[in-house]
């Protein structure tokens, strides 16, 4: 089942190059996730982006979580 968290995350063809955004902004998720991997904390970035709402980091997570969780087939 989708979490509610999805309805955050956006994806039009003119914005960002396609790519998932959070809530129609210029924000990509890669943006939040390149943050997080770098060692920000979510304060830190919410103090960086105003605009950003705590459940907007929390949707990029469970949008990369859910992106990742996928068979992968090896061919011998």
């Amino acid at each position: 089942m989708k979490s509610s968290l999805f309805a955050r995350i956006t994806i039009e063809a003119g914005k960002c190059g396609g790519r998932p955004c959070i809530r129609g902004m210029r924000i990509r998720v890669t943006d939040i996730l390149g943050l997080l991997s770098a060692g920000a904390s979510h304060q830190e970035i919410l103090e960086d982006y105003p605009i950003l709402e705590e459940d907007d980091i929390l949707a990029a997570l469970e949008y990369a979580t859910a992106q990742t969780d996928h068979a992968i087939l090896i061919a011998a």
